[in-house]
């Protein structure tokens, strides 16, 4: 049974520092996508950070790039999204996901994975 649970969510100062973790379960990561989609309140789910196990390619959406990086520890079954130089828009609830192998980062991010954990809420306010 693949179970992903999400941590590390909390409350945070505009241009503070966050570290998400998801740890994972009934399955084994290196073979699959992985990925992290947020919901703010009022917007739809995105996709914003996403790395595919097939291609080893990387996304990151236009409103996280160059702030938020993607990571897994395969050996430790989890994954990671260190989230830097956090704005107020950043504010949402973050999931994380997986999914089989076969399409490159952007297509996960963009088209969302099968199987997500329960979401962890960041909130960026001063």
């Amino acid at each position: 049974q693949v179970q992903l649970v999400e941590s590390g969510g909390g409350v945070v100062q505009p241009g503070g520092s966050l570290r998400l973790s998801c740890t994972t379960s009934g399955f084994t990561l290196e073979y699959h996508a992985i990925g992290w989609f947020r919901r703010a309140p009022g917007k739809e789910r995105e996709g914003v950070a996403c790395h595919s196990s097939t291609d080893d390619s990387t996304y990151y959406s236009d409103s996280v790039k160059g702030r938020f990086t993607i990571s897994r520890d395969n050996a430790k079954s989890t994954v990671y999204l260190q989230m830097n130089s956090l704005k107020p828009e950043d504010t949402a609830v973050y999931y994380c996901a997986t999914d089989f192998p076969g399409y490159s980062a952007e297509y996960y991010c963009r088209h969302d994975m099968d199987y997500g954990g329960k979401g962890t809420l960041v909130t960026v306010s001063s």
